[in-house]
């Protein structure tokens, strides 16, 4: 049995696209895992939904630290536990690498995956999604239909 209905990712930059994604889910009864909810407090950077700092300064610094770093591997393995137990895969564009790789990891591991944005290109990867959403009001139709 899943832990969760969805496993939600995307970028931080793009956390304002992710949190309508993230609500629209639970609106409809279903239980998501969503990366933008941690909360991380590092030696070299503290990160979180509502911190006032500026999340790009925050992913710049991010970006550069080490592959080994303890915090790194926290979130990594947060995420990827998180992954493991979820139904169905779903990626808000625009994302970065990371999310990309994510939804090789998916389906890899079998998940149904969605995609909800824009893609910025035709790319054959991006058959790896069940379905791409334009727009959060596709989504939340297909969740009600989904659920009932």
């Amino acid at each position: 049995m899943s832990k969760y209905d969805f496993f939600i990712a995307g970028r931080w930059r793009n956390k304002d696209n992710i949190i309508p994604v993230v609500d629209a889910v639970r609106a409809n009864g279903l239980s998501a895992y969503c990366f933008i909810e941690n909360a991380y407090k590092g030696e070299k950077l503290s990160f979180n939904i509502n911190s006032q700092e500026d999340i790009e300064t925050s992913m710049q610094q991010s970006e550069i630290m080490p592959q080994d770093d303890p915090m790194i591997r926290k979130i990594f393995t947060n995420d990827i536990d998180a992954e493991r137990h979820a139904d169905n895969f779903l990626l808000v564009l625009p994302a970065g690498i990371a999310g990309h790789i994510e939804a090789g990891v998916a389906y890899g591991m079998g998940k149904k995956c969605y995609a909800i944005g824009t893609p910025e290109k035709t790319e054959t990867l991006y058959c790896v999604f069940d379905k791409i959403f334009p727009d959060i009001e596709s989504l939340v139709m297909w969740l009600a239909h989904k659920n009932n």
